[in-house]
């Protein structure tokens, strides 16, 4: 055993590699453990990012690694919330520091950043699918090879997850699915009795006996009478028989901080063909008690003092999240249709007072955001006035929905877009990039983008009131800091407001870039646009400034391609206006993690890269 007597991580750091890890013995893993959580909470206290999650997760870390030859054999991790620690563990512990920083370390499993990051992730529940796709695949090419899922309870509330349980129950592929339940909801039966219980179902003997009296008893009508006995007696003590019905052998609840009982499992299991799951128990924050206390306030933060918990990066300006958290409140207490849904975001979304406030208008869906879209249809049909509160990046995953049962229909649904366009240390998995591209194409949609907060909110209640499909897309974090007005009246719709009068050149812009496009045009006397609509354009604006200007620019934080300004040149397209054109966006490419302003600066989309086109253009 290492002397950590002077270095706190003495142990740790003779770990670079799992081929390290897998000499310890059982001894030292308890102290990896110790370490490995100390060193992870003072390494996000200084970059920031997901903590809890990861506490949570140290002891399984260690015992999956210990126990399987990765990264010959592939673990999946979820989400990646939970991940932190198997970065660690695989050889980029000196490189925690650039974590979700630019040209550092992502913040979720990225197969770029090493061999050990089996599958990309960053939105939840695919790991089962992707686990099975690499399990059949390497029976197809003859690979003897372990694949493992790890999913959490929260992450198993979509129905991709059971899309794929469904699926794999019905294959013979060599897969095992973790399900990490830190919530303690599905049984806090964790114990002595639950221990010897999985080791039991877990161990080659019971395997042998449940597969030999399968093989004698089919023969008779008796089998399946014992078969249905098995699965109900198993029932009674643990709660597998859904997993079982599915075609899983069902293993547990397993305390996931004792590595040795897991360990054991996880080796037998590991010996075992076919569909299995592994149900473990954890503590969100496990280690670390400011994080125990209050597990969701240190699920993702920004750097903090280890010693408090006390956040450092406190700041004092109001948020777009805080704008629409306001004003779902106010509009709610003026009008009782009203209801707020979210696919598992009520923190991120700005839902917390709202669900206090008026609980029985809240719907929290669970990571299901098909269903979040198409329940806010089916309440739409009925009269009532749904907002859907829900991330630009996570409404991708309902675009059938939203075009199928919302728009195609016509129904009065406002969608409440956080997190449009780039967002920084999250980087590419979680950027609105491309919503103003895939909500422009889709007809009857009314698509807003707010220059600051007052705005933000005059157009939400624009869009609620409006009588169809409407969307307003804000960006993360603060605006501006212009005053927020408590009227809740409509502005007019597709009506765009100048800001700047100037000559020669003329800047068109959407949403967010309007601080930077009449920074820019101060410096050259050029004319600003606040466009405010995406759809309806303000078309008779863009014609009036194409003919009293000799260049029009357009900039958006959205992906180019199908974007506002693609709208803009296809106006002037169809009305043959001959006006030259830049537009500014997002490039067309997957724009990595970092600052937000050091990102759009490196896009051109800060006041010098307006100014820069425009010199490149010949336009000053």
């Amino acid at each position: 055993m290492s002397d950590s007597s002077q270095n706190p991580y003495a142990l740790l750091e003779s770990i670079d590699t799992p081929e390290q890890l897998r000499l310890l013995n059982t001894t030292e893993l308890k102290q990896l453990a110790d370490e490995l959580r100390q060193f992870l909470i003072q390494s996000v206290a200084q970059t920031g990012g997901h903590l809890s999650a990861g506490l949570g997760t140290v002891e399984l870390t260690i015992a999956l690694h210990y126990v399987f030859n990765t990264p010959h054999d592939k673990l999946i991790w979820d989400v990646g919330h939970q991940s932190y620690p198997h970065k660690i563990l695989t050889g980029r512990r000196q490189q925690m520091h650039s974590m979700r920083q630019r040209h550092g370390l992502a913040g979720f499993p990225k197969r770029e950043e090493s061999p050990y990051d089996a599958f990309g992730v960053g939105h939840s529940s695919t790991s089962i699918s992707a686990a099975l796709g690499m399990s059949l695949a390497a029976a197809q090419n003859g690979i003897a090879q372990k694949t493992v899922a790890i999913i959490g309870d929260g992450a198993m509330t979509a129905g991709m997850a059971f899309e794929a349980l469904n699926h794999a129950g019905d294959t013979d592929a060599d897969m095992l699915v973790i399900l990490n339940d830190n919530e303690m909801s599905i049984s806090p039966n964790v114990g002595a009795l639950s221990k010897h219980l999985a080791k039991i179902l877990s161990g080659k003997m019971y395997s042998t006996m449940r597969s030999g009296s399968k093989r004698v008893l089919e023969k008779f009508s008796m089998w399946e009478l014992a078969r249905r006995a098995e699965e109900h007696v198993k029932g009674m003590v643990v709660p597998g028989t859904l997993f079982e019905e599915l075609g899983f052998n069902y293993v547990g609840p397993v305390d996931g901080h004792d590595i040795p009982t897991l360990s054991a499992i996880l080796q037998n299991l590991k010996q075992q063909k076919g569909p299995r799951l592994l149900h473990i128990v954890t503590q969100k924050g496990k280690g670390y008690k400011p994080a125990e206390d209050n597990p969701c306030m240190y699920h993702g933060l920004g750097s903090f003092d280890p010693e408090t918990g006390d956040k450092l990066d406190l700041s004092s300006g109001t948020t777009y999240t805080e704008v629409f958290s306001r004003w779902v409140c106010d509009m709610a207490a003026a009008d009782d249709k009203l209801v707020a849904i979210t696919p598992a975001m009520r923190e991120g979304s700005g839902l917390v007072e709202f669900s206090q406030q008026f609980p029985d208008r809240y719907h929290d869906v669970g990571i299901a955001e098909q269903h979040a879209v198409t329940l806010a249809a089916g309440m739409a049909c009925e009269g009532i006035k749904p907002v859907v509160a829900i991330y630009s990046t996570f409404l991708q995953r309902a675009y059938d929905q939203l075009i199928h049962d919302v728009a195609l229909q016509n129904l009065d649904v406002l969608f409440a877009i956080d997190r449009a366009g780039l967002v920084g240390a999250d980087g590419p998995t979680h950027a609105g990039s491309f919503d103003l591209s895939y909500l422009r194409c889709i007809p009857n949609m009314l698509i807003m983008a707010p220059s600051n907060e007052n705005e933000c909110r005059q157009m939400l209640s624009t869009g609620y009131h409006y009588a169809g499909p409407a969307a307003v897309r804000y960006p993360r974090g603060q605006g501006p800091g212009v005053e927020i007005k408590p009227s809740l009246k409509s502005l007019e719709i597709g009506k765009a407001e100048i800001s700047r009068e100037g000559e020669k050149v003329v800047i068109l812009a959407f949403g967010s870039m309007l601080s930077a496009a009449v920074e820019a045009a101060d410096s050259i006397n050029a004319s600003v646009v606040n466009m405010r609509y995406i759809k309806p354009l303000d078309t008779e604006c863009i014609k009036h400034m194409a003919g009293q200007h000799e260049l029009i620019v357009t900039i958006e934080e959205n992906a180019l391609q199908g974007g506002a300004g693609s709208a803009v040149n296809e106006y002037l397209h169809q009305q043959a206006i001959n006006c030259p054109v830049i537009n500014l966006g997002l490039p067309d490419y997957f724009v990595e993690q970092g600052s937000s302003q050091q990102l759009l600066a490196d896009c051109g989309l800060d006041a010098a890269g307006i100014l820069k086109a425009i010199e490149q253009h010949g336009a000053l």
